[in-house]
């Protein structure tokens, strides 16, 4: 498998928009081979209709994939087995905190800081034992790993480094597993990326930070670090990033108004 592999991998939680349309096309002009991922480990939220739709409007843009397509749902042995991995070398630890106590805690003036997935986690859990949700101790991660990075291909081009302090100053101790869930989407995209051999991950620039978290979980795994290309967002005439929830701008709206592939094209800029 020669070239570069990029893929784009959408939760079906409703409909695909301007935004998921700039993504896939963005991506599958980027690779030589351009996979397909369908992210449904929150099965409460994804719905089959909604599946069903994303093949639908990809295949509309003119987007093809092998198959079978790669669904989440269906590795949870993969992401158990790394989160295993992880916790053996004793950098993990679990978690009861709930969203009030944790936005309590960091109501202190000097805490408060909000990072690549919301609000710094404060610390309380660390070193716990028992059942919980699972995180990762990020100091002892990078005690581990020393300085870690990746080159980015996006509009911000360019190699980046991060250290210790970098990390656990703008990070912290991320969540690794939800009680209800098993993994979490940075736990499971690490590893499904490395599973289909991706070269270049292509996506919005709104999870550039979230590419540290993924950097660290791939230097502790053992996994391959790919290139990344964080591609400008596509918003509505007031500046606002779309949303799955702005139907206005949903693919399938477009299509059934008799706009072909070439308009939807031009509407977000190619």
């Amino acid at each position: 498998m020669a070239g570069r592999v990029t893929r784009f991998a959408p939760s079906p939680t409703g409909p695909l928009h301007l935004g998921h349309a700039f993504a896939a096309l963005t991506a599958a002009e980027r690779g030589d081979r351009f996979l397909l991922r369908i992210e449904d480990i929150d099965t409460a939220r994804c719905k089959p209709i909604w599946e069903t739709a994303i093949y639908e409007d990809l295949r509309w843009l003119g987007l093809a994939w092998p198959e079978p397509v790669m669904r989440q749902s269906q590795r949870r042995e993969a992401y158990a087995k790394a989160l295993t991995l992880l916790e053996n070398l004793g950098l993990t630890y679990a978690c009861n905190c709930t969203r009030g106590d944790i936005l309590a805690a960091l109501s202190a003036p000097q805490e408060g800081a909000i990072g690549p997935d919301g609000p710094i986690y404060p610390g309380t859990c660390r070193g716990r034992q028992g059942a919980g949700a699972v995180r990762l101790d990020m100091a002892k991660a990078m005690a581990r790993l020393g300085e870690i990075g990746f080159t980015e291909t996006g509009p911000a081009a360019g190699a980046y480094a991060f250290d210790a302090t970098n990390l656990c100053e703008t990070v912290g101790d991320i969540v690794l597993a939800r009680r209800d869930i098993g993994s979490s989407y940075h736990l499971a995209v690490v590893v499904d990326d490395a599973a289909q051999g991706i070269t270049e991950v292509t996506r919005g620039a709104d999870l550039f930070e979230a590419t540290k978290i993924h950097v660290v979980l791939q230097g502790l795994l053992g996994l391959p670090t790919p290139k990344y290309h964080h591609h400008r967002l596509i918003r509505d005439d007031q500046g606002k990033r779309l949303a799955k929830r702005d139907d206005a701008r949903a693919v399938s709206k477009y299509r059934a108004e008799g706009a072909s592939p070439a308009d939807i094209r031009r509407l977000i800029g190619l």
